[in-house]
């Protein structure tokens, strides 16, 4: 099946992709922010390229376009990591990623769950115009459909070898899967750990009963899209972590000489947590800072296998995570430090994720970047810095090359950000400075603490009205400063109605021209044909 990137460059020929890394007075600036001199952009790739061809590169001390290798958690909070300011366990790997490279502060997902989330960093689109909602079940019959494109068919363009190993959660049925979507390789769960027979809403019924019957089907781990094991135990779920991480290292070391994209979206930190036996109990603050010593060794054996074979300086490492922390999960969830709620809310704590950006000689090091950006922004992004064009349809992420290299006055590239939410809410908008939520419910803990052991408590329902907050001064979205600032809110207001326009509102009951469907499987036959 041809690719939707190829499908589009179909009947060009030979025409050269958008080439050219960096150009004019721009490299001269990117470059002395970095420190360094901007390499050259790679050119000759042909349009439609298949996934073994080579990438050339010209011109004397050319270097090759640049690996990516997008780390991305699971359900992990703002204050998770040693760099974001954990406490109880050590993330020494990721504060070595710290120091060689730039934490942005302000990093927003385009949904706090977990599809939703996936659809936009894979696209470069909000999840609303891309169709996906929410977190797709086992059996839903809706994926990622195959006219968008990904950032694997963007690096395919180039002649990247591209792989995924972990959870994908953008459709379980073989057309939705990644190797469907630019990837050459696949491995690992096609939906979120928890769906599953031992899910608690379904653990403790009878093994007969017609809730649980109702219930999860069983959990299968796949290879490309082959079913490898198809009753995942805890057993499993145990090594998912080293296993990814074993797929991940095998990849680089196998395309140590052409450029790669590697996706390693972990299963982890989600519930069920899991860990194997050589982090079981090291952590001293329970399952859940074990859990993450595991990610943090993973990411340590990410970047020493980059180093083992002198790919350091080619290789951009982004570690960042889908959504903020579960917390009805307690003592088993993470923790969004100074930010308000959690997953499943648009409150800073459900979208606000720690990331951390690493190119060496091109990134400055133990730099903050404290201005707005978004995982849908690394799709424009990579594609400017491997030459290659853009998709043929509207995207929603920008450029973000002169903050990741320092460039001195750089500023947000986004006038405004929008928050969707419940199935298309617009719940709020926000600017570099200032988030306008607009009356809409949600779910909170309202102080509680969370459950213990895997099992949640419930959260509670709760509404906010229309509310201006700075967060500058106040990330925690605790102060209303609407009275003091009604031109704020009436500006917010105006991109809101644009954002309306195109991509609908259910709190206002718009539309939006700008929706495209998701993919979608035909409507089963009912027995005799009817």
């Amino acid at each position: 099946m041809m690719g939707a990137f190829g499908r589009a460059m179909e009947g060009t020929g030979r025409r050269r992709l958008r080439g050219g890394l960096l150009g004019g007075a721009l490299a001269l600036v990117l470059s002395g922010c970095a420190g360094g001199t901007a390499p050259s952009g790679a050119e000759g790739a042909e349009a439609g390229a298949g996934p073994r061809e080579r990438v050339r590169v010209e011109g004397k001390g050319a270097r090759r376009p640049p690996n990516l290798v997008l780390i991305f958690i699971d359900d992990m909070g703002y204050a998770d990591i040693g760099p974001f300011g954990a406490k109880g366990y050590e993330t020494p790997n990721l504060d070595r990623l710290a120091r060689e490279g730039m934490r942005f502060t302000d990093f927003e997902v385009s949904s706090a769950v977990c599809s939703a989330s996936r659809a936009a960093l894979l696209t470069g689109c909000y999840h609303r115009r891309v169709g996906i909602s929410g977190a797709l079940g086992p059996r839903s019959r809706i994926g990622l459909n195959e006219d968008e494109v990904t950032l694997a068919e963007i690096a395919r363009s180039r002649g990247y070898a591209t792989a995924c190993f972990g959870k994908w959660h953008l459709g379980r049925h073989p057309r939705f899967l990644p190797l469907r979507h630019g990837f050459d390789e696949y491995f690992g769960l096609p939906y979120s750990n928890d769906m599953w027979s031992l899910h608690p809403a379904f653990a403790k019924l009878p093994a007969n009963a017609a809730r649980r019957k109702r219930g999860y089907p069983d959990l299968p781990l796949i290879e490309g899209e082959r079913v490898v094991v198809p009753k995942v135990t805890g057993r499993e779920q145990a090594m998912l972590t080293t296993w990814y991480t074993e797929r991940a290292v095998d990849f680089i070391a196998r395309n140590k000489d052409r450029p790669f994209f590697l996706y390693l979206p972990h299963s982890m930190v989600h519930v069920p947590l899991f860990v194997s036996d050589k982090f079981k109990g090291k952590s001293g603050r329970g399952l859940f800072g074990d859990v993450v010593m595991e990610v943090d060794w993973s990411v340590g054996r990410i970047l020493d296998c980059l180093d083992e074979h002198g790919l350091a300086k080619d290789t951009l490492v982004i570690f960042t995570s889908d959504n903020g922390p579960w917390l009805s999960y307690g003592d088993h969830a993470g923790s969004a430090g100074p930010l308000r709620e959690g997953k499943g809310t648009m409150f800073e704590g459900g979208c606000r994720v720690p990331t951390i950006m690493r190119w060496p000689g091109r990134i400055p090091a133990g730099r903050t970047c404290d201005e707005l950006a978004s995982t849908i922004d690394i799709l424009p992004t990579f594609a400017a810095l491997c030459g290659a064009e853009l998709p043929p349809r509207r995207i929603d992420g920008k450029d973000l090359r002169p903050l990741m290299f320092g460039a001195p006055g750089a500023r947000s590239p986004h006038e405004a950000f929008f928050f969707y939410y419940a199935g298309g809410q617009l719940q709020a908008v926000r600017d570099r400075r200032y988030k306008l939520h607009f009356p809409h419910r949600y779910r909170t803990l309202n102080g509680r603490r969370g459950g213990t052991g895997g099992r949640p408590v419930p959260y509670e329902r709760a509404r906010i009205g229309l509310a201006l907050f700075d967060l500058k001064r106040d990330p925690g979205e605790t102060k209303n400063v609407a009275s003091e600032h009604p031109e704020v809110v009436a500006r917010l207001r105006r991109l809101a109605e644009k954002a309306r326009d195109d991509l609908g509102d259910r709190l206002t009951g718009r539309r939006g021209r700008g929706i495209r469907p998701p993919g979608r499987l035909p409507p089963r036959t009912r027995r005799g044909g009817r």
